[in-house]
């Protein structure tokens, strides 16, 4: 009978400790937000097919309605994002002022941005600051940037010229 190497009980208790938050991040996150190039050096937040806030309309998080999914038949590329709409009427909104509606930071997690990290986003995880779409990663990292909102909105807007253009995985 052959033996297993010894493993010191720290080593062991690393690998388990990183094996449990893997775990906890893919069930805590949608597949879909696995969707992102953490390769890309993009500063747009979309996935393989250009679909930015996982095919969620951008206007819908500025009505009493809240987020809302859109249709792929109510598409429109802007600046190289492709966003779906729930309704003509909120495509249109978009077209005419899609700085309005278009989230921060190119659709990255907000409180990522504030800590130099280019992360995918939860489109559940929201809110509107001043006229302004912020997203975050988790509810771990949404509970961390409402601590400081503005705080957080000015350490993003410091570090996004920095980081925008880099590759996420190089963060």
């Amino acid at each position: 009978m052959t033996s297993l190497p010894r493993t010191s009980s720290r080593s062991l208790i690393a690998a388990m400790a990183i094996l449990a938050i893997t775990a906890a991040a893919s069930i805590a996150t949608p597949q879909a937000a696995h969707a992102y190039d953490e390769q890309s050096t993009s500063a747009l937040n979309v996935d393989s097919k250009g679909i930015a806030l996982q095919g969620y309309d951008p206007v819908s998080y500025f009505t009493s309605s809240g987020p809302q999914q859109g249709a792929s038949t109510l598409a429109e590329t802007i600046d190289g994002s492709t966003y779906w709409f729930a309704s003509s009427e909120n495509r249109d909104a978009f077209k005419q002022d899609p700085g309005k509606y278009a989230p921060a930071f190119g659709g990255f997690c907000a409180m990522g941005v504030a800590l130099e990290k280019k992360l995918d986003v939860n489109p559940l995880l929201w809110r509107v600051v001043d006229g302004k779409l912020y997203l975050n990663v988790h509810k771990e990292a949404q509970a961390r940037w409402l601590e400081d909102v503005q705080g957080n909105i000015a350490k993003a807007n410091e570090n996004w010229p920095t980081i925008k253009d880099a590759a996420p995985k190089a963060l």
